[in-house]
């Protein structure tokens, strides 16, 4: 069974990631050799992969942690888990719609600069002094 730093290489997260995720129950207690070192399981490391996996869909960890508790009952959970997955899309959306506006407001400004012989319209576009 690998250790916690073999782990930690594995998965790409830090020794004190994996440490405060036991911390915080998103990992159940790992075992620990005689010498009191963990010692991983499969069942953790896919559990970690699990995480990740969540994560890179931008779930919380406290999303993460239903998630985790909805994978005993799937059938059950499956219309919470659901809600949580659409709540989480339409977040997706109103930051893409956000950035798509940022987007247009930097071009604005860059053209502005582009336009113009002297001083800086970024600058004086973003100083407002109202």
């Amino acid at each position: 069974m690998p250790s916690i730093g073999e782990t930690a290489q594995r998965t790409g997260l830090s020794v004190d990631t994996l440490r405060y995720y036991e911390k915080i129950g998103l990992l159940q207690r790992i075992a620990r050799d005689a010498g009191g070192r963990r010692q991983y399981e499969p069942r953790d490391l896919s559990r970690l992969r699990f995480i990740q996996r969540a994560q890179r869909c931008n779930f919380s960890l406290d999303e993460i942690r239903q998630l985790l508790e909805f994978k005993s009952c799937r059938d059950a959970a499956r219309p919470e888990v659901a809600r949580l997955t659409e709540r989480k899309l339409h977040e997706v959306q109103r930051r893409m719609a956000d950035l798509e506006q940022l987007g247009r407001e930097l071009e604005r400004l860059l053209q502005l600069c582009r336009g113009s012989d002297c001083g800086c319209p970024i600058i004086e576009g973003l100083d407002t002094s109202d």
